[in-house]
């Protein structure tokens, strides 16, 4: 018996809490069991921390062992999940059990339909499983004790809008949640019923779990098991535990075992679905590490670059030491050649899906290739082999994507360059006059429809030699051509060298001369084109500045930023400026062909998504539609 010493505080709910307990407890949601293994993972984690001080302060340490403790009474209809682990103090009892620290835990709760049907297994991910207690019962008691207090403390509610704390004597180290179930939960107190539920969710738990003294978690450790010895069904269960969705199966698993130059033995899953394309945020979920098989951390966002945060795993290894904190792990010789060594294995893991499932892979890459092009602008040393793994869609064939491995395989071999063009979309990207010359030349060109992806193709850079470059730019070069900086350069060191640029008439040359008259600073040069096959006009950017979709989006991120003057390319080949060059022999037509060069450029910025001088653009479109009027004439011949 305890002995309760003090009058209890009462305290309110944080609002989103509020609104969680309501969700829960008045829920339709089927899979009550979730909070039995919710409440099991919390113990097991106060053990890992207990466990982790005393290696580090020996003084801690007891003769107990560390245990989570199932205690049913169908006489009472309750439920107690005890551990002797780190406990709590009063200030951790407020803060852990009354509000919401992380914005993923909030977007959580906004994805939860108000109706009760949704799928709540994913609760433990967003620092919330403890709440699930509401779905069993009616109250929830939680008696606890920190490793640092000679008193205790008990935190009671019933979910509805406040809870309470008193000063309670007599309690042993470590926290006890005791469930006043519902009164149609009664299976809860069970105990076949219960031993279902701690096998199916909980066996995997690094420490005992003992059901009215029985020991219902011994599954060995499966990560060093030899993989042949092992079922998809033991890989899955795995996988649940791990990443507490209970329902679902991994995409892919990779089981390793290393002996040199250091001996570990990890098991990785990929999750089907990434959470952060459905809206949650931010992965914050990190490894299992262990050594000797003893957990050390279970949430170690080290061993893995950002860019593979997607993925679930355990990595054990003897080479280890066990009081090892994440401060001196940064330190240690032997984490950083483990977390090297599963970097480049994840890496190659997954290029052999695609080498050898390459349907499998695309199913990975549509749901977590936004992450792991992250790695081309992070980790340097792995960028090649990240760059094979990334994934466009192509003029190719718009209905699949295409490697850049496939890409250089179908160009030709004189081809130093690998083309792309960015765009909103694949309608506004095939408008875009740049591509003209290349499906003349039938030359392959990589469609970005996500402006991040010419951020990476920026940062790759270069791919197996050659440069990567956005048609757009004024860098182009074609197979079996010199790049114009390189005829400039040859032309300027053979005199008698004959000139590169085909022979203009006089009267292109006015009307090039009248446009550049009337744009003025707007754009860097006005010139003829020869990449346009049809349309009269394009934007070129000058050599050495981004592509206009990436410059674009960096004029939409900051303010200050100044685009790039454009060069502005004429086709002396189309029809409407043929007839320009006709009537630039009178000079009275100065000034329409000057509003037609400003017209032209104006349409060029739209078909971009830029937005030209708006009213003076209405201007003279109202200008020319007057004068197409009144040349019309009304008689019917």
């Amino acid at each position: 018996m305890t002995a309760e010493t003090a009058t209890p505080q009462e305290f309110t709910f944080q609002a989103e809490i509020k609104q969680l307990l309501h969700l829960l407890s008045h829920s339709l949601y089927q899979n009550k069991e979730v909070a039995i293994r919710e409440l099991v993972s919390n113990a097991s984690d106060a053990l890992d921390k207990f466990r982790h001080l005393t290696l580090t302060d020996s003084s801690l340490a007891g003769e107990d062992a560390l245990e989570i403790h199932i205690e049913p009474s169908e006489d009472d209809r309750l439920l107690v999940i005890r551990d002797n682990g780190i406990g709590m103090t009063h200030d951790e009892l407020v803060q852990n059990l009354g509000t919401i620290a992380h914005s993923g835990s909030l977007e959580f709760l906004s994805k939860l339909p108000k109706d009760g049907s949704g799928d709540v297994s994913l609760i433990g991910q967003f620092g919330v499983g403890f709440y699930s207690s509401f779905m069993l019962a009616d109250t929830v008691e939680v008696r606890t004790r920190s490793y640092g207090d000679e008193s205790g403390w008990t935190w009671k509610s019933d979910g509805t809008g406040s809870f309470s704390i008193e000063q309670t004597d007599g309690l042993d180290r470590g926290t006890q949640i005791r469930l006043h179930l519902k009164e149609d939960l009664d299976e809860f107190t069970r105990e076949e019923r219960l031993k279902y539920i701690l096998t199916q969710y909980s066996t995997f738990v690094p420490h005992p779990i003992k059901l009215d003294g029985e020991h219902v978690n011994d599954q060995k450790p499966i990560w060093v098991e030899p993989k042949s010895s092992l079922s998809d069904e033991q890989y899955e269960k795995f996988y649940q535990y791990l990443s507490h969705r209970s329902t679902e199966s991994p995409m892919w698993h990779f089981h390793l075992s290393a002996d040199s130059p250091i001996q570990f033995n990890t098991i990785l899953y990929c999750p089907p679905t990434n959470i952060e394309a459905m809206g949650f945020g931010r992965a914050e979920h990190g490894l299992h590490l262990c050594a000797k098989r003893i957990l050390v951390q279970n949430d170690n966002r080290d061993l893995l670059p950002e860019y593979l945060r997607f993925i679930y795993g355990l990595v054990d290894s003897d080479d280890l030491p066990l009081n090892v904190s994440r401060e001196s792990l940064m330190d240690n010789s032997v984490f950083r050649k483990i977390s090297k060594i599963l970097s480049k294995r994840v890496l190659g893991h997954l290029q052999k899906i695609a080498d050898d499932t390459p349907e499998e892979y695309d199913t990975f890459y549509q749901q977590f290739g936004s992450v792991l092009r992250e790695g081309i602008s992070t980790d340097f040393e792995n960028r090649e082999q990240i760059g094979k793994l990334l994934r466009f869609q192509s003029s190719n064939d718009t209905n699949k994507t295409t490697s850049l491995d496939a890409y250089i395989e179908r160009a030709d071999d004189e081809q130093n360059q690998i083309y792309y063009i960015g765009g909103p979309d694949l309608r506004t990207i095939e408008k875009n006059p740049n591509l003209e010359i290349f499906r003349k030349k039938k030359l392959e060109v990589l469609y970005l429809t996500d402006p991040v992806d010419e951020f990476v193709l920026s940062n790759l850079f270069t791919y197996e030699g050659k440069s990567l470059t956005s048609i757009d730019s004024a860098d182009i070069e074609f197979p079996g051509e010199k790049s114009e900086a390189d005829k400039e350069d040859t032309d300027s060191e053979t005199d008698d060298k004959e000139s590169t640029d085909e022979p203009t008439s006089p009267g292109f040359d006015k009307v090039l001369r009248l446009f550049k008259e009337a744009l003025g600073d707007r754009v860097e040069e006005v010139k003829q084109s020869k990449r346009l096959t049809d349309s009269p006009c394009c934007l070129v950017n000058p050599e050495g500045a981004a592509s206009s979709q990436l410059q674009k989006v960096l004029s939409m991120a900051n303010q200050d930023f100044e685009m790039a003057k454009r060069i502005f390319e004429i086709n002396p080949d189309s029809p409407f400026i043929e007839r320009l060059v006709t009537l630039s022999a009178n000079d009275d037509h100065e000034p329409f062909i000057k509003q037609a060069g400003l017209q032209l450029f104006s349409n060029a910025m739209l078909l971009e998504g830029l937005t030209p001088d708006v009213d003076d653009m209405v201007d003279r479109m109202q200008t020319f539609m007057d004068e197409l009027a009144s040349n019309r004439s009304p008689l019917v011949t």
